[in-house]
Parts: structure tokens; C-alpha cells; sequence
């Protein structure tokens, strides 16, 4: 663990451009990193904050298949909407780029090249999976199998996403290609491997020895896991006509496995980056005195701590990861989201319903987050944390505050007078905060982190409660000015130390507060932030997250706040059950997309279809069978005779519902005792998209007896 580091390098994963962004991203990465890079900046450290489109691979080749476009078009597509996303957001990236930029390419490229010279590839020609009839190699993801370790029939050829487990293609039993559904066959094929097991004793010292204490459980128990499975080469080529053509003589038709590719991203979008804004990136990648911090989802553990630092070691400049600090997955109303199902809430389309609430989002994701085991996101709970503590908490606190020193004041922060003791704990209390949340914080445990900000409001509250100034004024003002004072540094507090966790909260509060400076009062106390320094010339004072710790006078007597404006809104529950509605479509939609026809059954002669008789009829009576969950006892009107038929309908239907209803009923099948009924015939249905039964109903007119040809 480094100490005292010169600068940061931040990175957040990579997003594939074969979809959007939605909640799980956000939950798992790219909100926790954008909380990190923004604390750290507030402490004026040098930082840069890395993330790109991750463009190659076969998920982008497959989603170019399944929507009829080339891959170019899909990354073009996906890369744009993802940027917005993240920019409409407030992911404060230093730079966000795309790995099928040249440079990153050139980048990539070279790495291959250097570890290539050095002789630190195997070169193997090994049997890999082959489609005949769509005549290619098969890479990871365009196989599906049973997973050898957990029996999960829908494992990926690189993965199990069930029991987390990292795969080969070949591992699969019985696999399948998902580009024809056929049975692939072996066939011979050279790649280059990198051989991790040269570095087991490499990552078991750094890792198993150097980071047991200060890695997340989950991280160091999933890499010790793997480890003590013993490592073995990985393939760093593919045989694909998509992503970075291998470097070397006799690999033509072959690319760099996106595993080996992306990584390389997070060090071409620092290149990117440092030659945009004049710095040199090397020091951001090779010196020791820099901290590298890798933000991520726990299913990118393995190649984040093994194959990468694996990858960094043999090439022999660069720095390795500090801290890899992995969340778990986020689920979407009790179930696992799912890009390709489309059960998710979608950034983009989030902004769209909810355009001025990006921190509502960040705190109902942050408060919750899976640090520690998957968490739920449910739009009730989302609701709930909105009304009943940023509304209810939060902006009610500072509501309070804005309105009565306008109104008591002019909006001008009065003069304090002597302080009691409970004035003196309550501005001591505060000046704790800004250590315990930077603890928190420094740790990667953002929702405590969050936690204690909100308990900063939590303060102020309570104390407007119990000193209640409103009451005070008629009797004692001196004592009011005092009071005010002292719910004015708290609020002045909370405008920085929310910064991180709810930026545009805290912009919004920083313009209430009076406390965006003018540009040249900022030049000359050297402050880069005008959110961070009082507005007025004569009370010029730099705002930061030590002055809070240091001094109770952060917004002097003197100092003109804004007029009051509502930091946060209600939801209300139309908003809610809108969303929630968009959710049960998607259910819906998937129930039918994934609805099974049943292949056809062999064929019959003429004769067998003619010697059934089908009757129009009339349900009569309706009753449950006994002890039968699913059975209803029938008294149907043929036409021939009234009879008794038992039938599997009640899952589908209550008794009352079908009595008088129309039905076909096949009359001459051969009666059979059901619980001891005689049922004397059959009702015809078939079953809805849910999986309901539906009634093959005869034309309404059709008299009972009516024959059915």
C-alpha cells in the first residue's frame, strides 16, 4: 500500500459498446470511482480519472449480427450514447476515449510487440472449437455449454456467470455454437499464450502476502481462489475479423484477445489525455510514487489482479494496482439484470424521465451499494430514500436555514454572540466529519461514507429542532444571531463535503450559498474550484476540506447567502408506477420472446384426425377437485348429454369465472378416472405468453352439440 503517493491514476472499467449504460454499471463502478477522483481532487491531489469504450471482442460482433449492421456502426452507435450518458451524468472522466482510436491500437500493438521480443509468449498450435457450417474458429462468446464446475447449462466459452468461474471453450460440455446452434468440431489452430504460471510465485507474494489486509475479502478470496487452482497459459490471440490485427509475422486472420486488449486501454486513454492537456503520462503509469486504482465488477476480478499485473510484470516498466476495489452485482427488482433481456434502467433513458435529479440516482445507488454482497435496486426504495431523506433530511435542513436568514436577516450571515456549550459541540461535531468521511472514503466504503454527509445534515437538523429560533426571535434575537450563525457553518460544510457524492447537489447549494467566487479572487488565492470560495471580495476565503476541520468560522458575519430554492423534489407516486410499469412490459416482452413453440408432432393419417369428435359446449358447474391444486371438476352441456370432465384449468381460472362459458370439448375420448371422478372428455386450450391458460373458444352463436370440422 502506497503512502503519501505524488498522484493517482483512476481507472474505471472499460464499458463494452454492445449496449448502454444502466444501474449495475453505475452501481458497481463508474459512481464509487467518480466519488474517489472527486474527493481526491478536493484534497488538491494530482489525478487523472481513465476510462473508454472497450470496442473489440465478440460481443460487439455478435451484437452487429443479431441488429443487421457492421461492428463499426454498433461501436459508433454504443460509444456515443455512452459518452452523453456519463457526461449528462457527472462522471467527471479526465478522459474518456475508445480502444479502436489509433492510439490505442499503436499502444496495444507495441505492448504485444515488446513481450513478443522478449520471448515471454508460448507459441502453441492447439485444437480449438469449430463451426463447419459457418466456417470460423469460435471464440469465447460464441459458444454456450454445461460449466464443468457448476452444471450451468448457459455458461460462456470464457465464462460462468452463474458461478463466476473463468473458462476456456473447450472446457464446456456439450457445447454449442451461437452463431448456427450446431455442435462445433476440433480443428488445429496457432495462438500465443501468455504463461501465467511463470508468475505464480510473483502474484502469490504480491497479492496473497502483500494485499491480505488492505483488498476487499471478495477480491483477495476470488484471486487466492484462483491461485490455488493453479494458473496455466491464457491465449492472448483469437481467431476473429474483428479487433487488433497480432503484430507479428504469421498471424494473419488473427487479433488480440479483447482480454489482453482492453486493460491496454486504461494506458492509451492516459496517452490520449496527457497530450491533450501537455503533461507526460509516463509518470502516471511508471512511477512508483503514483497510486493505480482499478474500479470494477466482480466478474472482471480475475483478469484485473492475475492477468494484468501478470501482463504489466513481464513487460518490466510498469507500475501494479494498489487496490482493485470490486463491488458485487447490483439486481433489479429481486431479479439478475440483463442487457440482452433488457431488464435494466437505463442511463440515458433515466436522464430523460428524471433530467434534473442525477443525484437522486447517485444516492439511492450509493446508499445501497453492493460493496460487500449484491444488493436490489427497487424503484419503491429509490422513491423512498428521495423523499424520506434527501427531501425530508438533507434539503429540509438547508430549506430551513436559507428561508429564516433571508427572513430574519436580509440574507446577510449574522454576527455571532457568545456561544453556549451546546453551540460549541455542535461546531466540534462538525469539524470531525470531514476526517471521518475522508476515512471512509479512503477505505472504498463509500455508502458509510455517504452515511456520515447525511449525518452531517442530520446535525444541523436536530440542532434547528431543539434550539427552535423561530421561537426565540421575539424573545431573545441576540441569542438568534448565534443560532443562525452556527446552522450556517453547517451548511456552508455541507456545499463541500457533498461535492463528491452529490456534485450537482452541491453546485446547486454552492449558488444558494453565495459561494461561487469570481475568477480573478480565485487567481490569486490559487483555488481551480469556484465552488470552494465565498463570493464576496471583502470575505474572500478559500473553502476546503480542511479549513472545516480546522475553523468554525467558514462563512463569516458579513457574507450575503441567495434566496431559497428547493435543493430536491418529491417523487411522486405516478412517477414511480410509471417506471415500474416500463419493467412489467419488458417482462412481458421477454416472456414472449423466450416462449417455446413446440416442434411439430409426427404426422397422422386423415383418418386418425376424423375419428375425433369435437363438440361445441357449455360449462355449467365449476368446482375445485379436493386436495388438488390444479384440477376443476366440470359439468359441461354437449349438446348430447350433460357430463362430468376434469380438467387442469384452476391455476388459470376460479370456478365462478367459466360457468356459462362457451368451450370445444373433444366427446370422445376414452373416459378416465382422475381422484376418483370419472372424466368423460376433454376441454381444448392452449397458453398465453405468461403462461396462462387461454379457452380455444367456439364462435358465440355455435348452439351446444354443434359439431367441429
Amino acid at each position: 500500500m502506497i503512502q503519501n503517493p505524488k498522484r493517482y491514476t483512476i481507472t474505471a472499467a472499460l464499458p463494452y459498446t454492445n449496449g448502454p449504460i444502466h444501474i449495475g454499471h453505475l452501481a458497481g463502478v463508474y459512481v464509487p470511482s467518480d466519488i474517489y477522483a472527486r474527493f481526491l481532487r478536493l484534497q488538491n491531489k494530482d489525478v487523472a480519472f481513465i476510462c473508454g469504450s472497450d470496442e473489440h471482442g465478440v460481443a460487439i460482433s455478435m451484437k452487429a449480427k443479431k441488429e443487421g449492421i457492421t461492428p463499426q456502426e454498433v461501436i459508433d452507435k454504443y460509444h456515443a450514447i455512452i459518452k452523453k450518458s456519463f457526461e449528462d451524468f457527472g462522471i467527471s472522466f479526465d478522459n474518456y476515449s475508445r480502444t479502436s482510436a489509433k492510439i490505442h491500437h499503436d499502444t496495444a500493438s507495441e505492448f504485444f510487440r515488446t513481450l513478443y521480443d522478449k520471448g515471454d509468449f508460448i507459441e502453441e498450435v492447439t485444437e480449438q472449437l469449430y463451426d463447419a457450417q459457418a466456417d470460423q474458429f469460435l471464440a469465447d462468446r460464441f459458444v454456450v455449454g454445461t460449466c464443468p464446475k457448476c452444471g450451468n447449462e448457459e455458461a460462456y466459452g470464457d465464462q460462468c456467470e452463474k458461478c463466476g468461474s473463468t473458462l476456456n471453450a473447450t472446457d464446456l460440455i456439450n457445447p454449442k455454437s451461437t452463431i448456427t446452434g450446431t455442435v462445433p468440431i476440433l480443428k488445429s489452430t496457432k495462438h500465443w499464450f501468455l504463461p501465467l504460471d511463470r508468475y505464480d510465485e510473483f502474484l502469490r507474494e504480491w497479492i496473497l502476502v502483500g494485499h491480505k489486509n488492505d483488498w476487499k475479502p471478495n477480491v483477495y478470496g476470488q484471486v487466492k481462489s484462483w491461485l490455488d487452482d493453479g494458473l496455466k497459459p491464457r491465449a492472448v490471440t483469437r481467431d476473429l475479423d474483428w479487433g487488433i490485427p497480432v503484430p507479428v509475422p504469421g498471424a494473419e486472420g488473427k487479433v488480440l484477445y479483447v482480454w489482453f486488449d482492453a486493460p491496454i486501454g486504461y494506458i492509451s486513454s492516459t496517452k490520449e489525455w496527457a497530450k491533450r492537456v501537455g503533461k507526460d503520462w509516463e509518470p502516471y503509469w511508471k512511477s512508483e510514487d503514483t497510486k493505480l486504482v482499478h474500479f470494477i465488477g466482480k466478474d472482471n476480478i480475475v483478469f484485473h489482479c492475475v492477468i494484468f499485473p501478470a501482463m504489466l510484470k513481464a513487460e518490466g516498466s510498469y507500475i501494479l494496482p494498489d487496490n482493485v476495489p470490486a463491488n458485487e452485482f447490483l439486481n433489479l427488482e429481486g431479479n439478475k439484470l440483463s442487457t440482452s433481456k433488457n431488464w435494466a434502467v437505463w442511463l440515458h433513458e433515466y436522464l430523460e424521465d428524471f433530467p434534473d435529479k442525477q443525484d437522486v440516482l447517485r444516492y439511492a445507488l450509493t446508499s445501497n451499494a453492493p460493496e460487500t454482497k449484491d444488493n436490489d435496486f427497487t424503484w419503491k426504495d429509490f422513491q423512498s430514500r428521495n423523499n424520506n431523506e434527501l427531501v425530508a433530511i438533507f434539503g429540509n435542513f438547508i430549506n430551513r436555514v436559507v428561508v429564516l436568514t433571508n427572513k430574519y436577516y436580509e440574507g446577510v450571515v449574522p454576527q455571532p454572540n457568545a456561544f453556549t456549550a451546546v453551540d460549541e459541540a455542535v461546531l466540534t461535531e462538525l469539524k470531525a466529519y470531514p476526517d471521518v468521511i475522508a476515512s471512509s472514503v479512503e477505505r472504498y466504503r463509500f455508502r458509510e461514507a455517504l452515511g456520515e454527509l447525511m449525518n452531517v445534515a442530520r446535525l444541523g437538523n436536530k440542532y434547528l429542532a431543539d434550539e427552535e429560533p423561530w421561537k426565540v426571535i421575539k424573545d431573545n434575537p441576540e441569542r438568534v444571531q448565534t443560532q443562525m450563525y452556527v446552522a450556517l457553518q453547517i451548511a456552508a460544510a455541507l456545499s463541500l463535503l457533498a461535492e463528491p457524492f452529490l456534485p450537482f447537489t452541491a453546485s446547486k447549494l454552492g449558488t444558494i450559498l453565495n459561494l461561487h467566487g469570481s475568477v480573478p479572487v480565485l487567481d490569486t488565492l490559487g483555488i481551480t474550484d469556484p465552488t470552494l470560495i465565498l463570493a464576496d471580495a471583502l470575505n474572500a476565503k478559500a473553502l476546503t476540506w480542511k479549513l472545516i476541520s480546522e475553523e468554525s468560522d467558514l462563512m463569516p458575519a458579513g457574507h450575503k447567502i441567495g434566496k431559497a430554492a428547493l435543493l430536491f423534489a418529491k417523487i411522486e407516486d405516478e412517477e414511480i408506477q410509471k417506471q415500474i410499469d416500463k419493467l412489467e412490459a419488458t417482462k412481458t416482452a421477454n416472456k414472449v420472446e423466450n416462449r417455446k413453440t413446440e416442434p411439430q408432432k409426427e404426422a397422422i393419417q386423415y383418418d386418425d384426425f376424423a375419428g375425433m369428435d369435437l363438440r361445441v359446449g357449455t360449462i355449467l358447474e365449476a368446482a375445485k377437485m379436493p386436495k388438488a391444486n390444479k384440477l376443476l371438476v366440470l359439468k359441461v352441456d354437449t349438446g348430447i348429454d350433460v357430463r362430468t370432465i376434469v380438467s387442469g384449468l384452476a391455476e388459470s381460472f376460479s370456478p365462478e369465472e367459466i360457468v356459462g362459458r362457451k368451450v370445444t370439448v373433444l366427446v370422445n375420448l376414452a373416459p378416465r378416472n382422475l381422484r376418483g371422478v370419472e372424466s368423460q372428455g376433454m376441454i381444448l386450450m392452449t397458453s398465453d405468453a405468461e403462461g396462462k391458460l387461454v379457452f380455444v373458444n367456439p364462435d358465440a352463436d355455435a348452439p351446444n352439440g354443434a359439431t367441429i370440422n
